[in-house]
């Protein structure tokens, strides 16, 4: 039996999880990722939180058959991973790109190198669970929006500010406005705010729905509606309780699955092996 470890390096956190040759990519269990974890990108700046992090990974699993990662963090923080484990200076590290060919995917991006490799991992990821037309989500520090064909072609998609961006960008260059704090009441977001935090925090959520809305009319206009919603990122659940509000999207299975561009990673280090 072999092992897989996979990272994934965000704009905001780094994420792993470890997983085993006899699994299968298209498992949904909530127990796939049974050795997974993830600390913030400044906290991974740190050597000496590195140094931990490395202990800790290397000593809750043997050594892995090969490391796959993608970034889009920068080469620092490619450097940084790289180092992690002096003591497997042997391993073999697989980095995905945005432009790393996968049998049974295209895409129509005009310049593939360009094309995040956390959006291409989350296709990836997408198409190993279901050969549907479907919207993928990343919503997380940016929300990402993609089109992928049940043919598994690519066909383009959307980069808007996150949640959290959108609010804190109204703070930063408003004179008056704060950060706002989300209320927990249900259904509260689905109505016109009647406090400055409601207003906020409705605005951005509208401005989310509004272009998943948008997108998957334009699937529909380009005879590929869409037939199913794939969300993955820190904000995931919020956005799924939004969708299933409206008659247009709540009809589709909406599924929040933890771990796609990770999942994307190693159904592609298994055709790279």
């Amino acid at each position: 039996m072999s092992l897989y470890l996979v990272f994934d390096l965000g704009n905001t956190r780094l994420k792993w999880a470890a997983v085993e040759s006899t699994q299968n990519t298209a498992d949904r269990n909530k127990k796939l990722w049974a050795y997974s974890g993830s600390i913030s990108n400044k906290s991974f700046q740190s050597g000496e939180l590195r140094a931990e992090l490395s202990d800790y990974i290397s000593k809750t699993l043997p050594k892995p058959d090969v490391i796959g990662f993608c970034c889009v963090a920068g080469d620092a923080a490619i450097e940084n991973l790289r180092s992690l484990f002096p003591q497997w200076q042997d391993l073999d590290w697989k980095q995905l790109n945005g432009d790393s060919p996968y049998t049974g995917m295209r895409t129509l991006y005009q310049d593939p190198e360009k094309l995040g490799a956390d959006r291409w991992a989350a296709l990836i990821g997408a198409r190993a669970l279901s050969n549907t037309n479907a919207l993928v989500i990343n919503a997380g520090t940016a929300t990402t929006i993609d089109l992928l064909g049940g043919n598994g072609m690519h066909y383009g998609g959307w980069i808007l500010p996150g949640l959290s961006l959108m609010q804190e960008s109204l703070q930063k260059n408003t004179a008056q406005l704060p950060l706002a704090v989300r209320s927990s009441a249900p259904g509260t977001q689905v109505s016109f705010g009647t406090t400055t935090d409601q207003a906020i925090t409705g605005g951005c959520d509208a401005a989310q729905i509004g272009a998943i809305l948008r997108a998957a009319y334009l699937a529909k206009a380009m005879n590929h509606p869409v037939e199913r919603i794939w969300l993955d990122g820190g904000n995931a659940k919020i956005l799924a309780n939004e969708i299933k509000q409206f008659p247009e999207l709540a009809a589709l299975p909406i599924e929040p699955i933890e771990g796609l561009v990770l999942r994307g990673l190693w159904a592609w280090l298994l055709q790279n092996l």
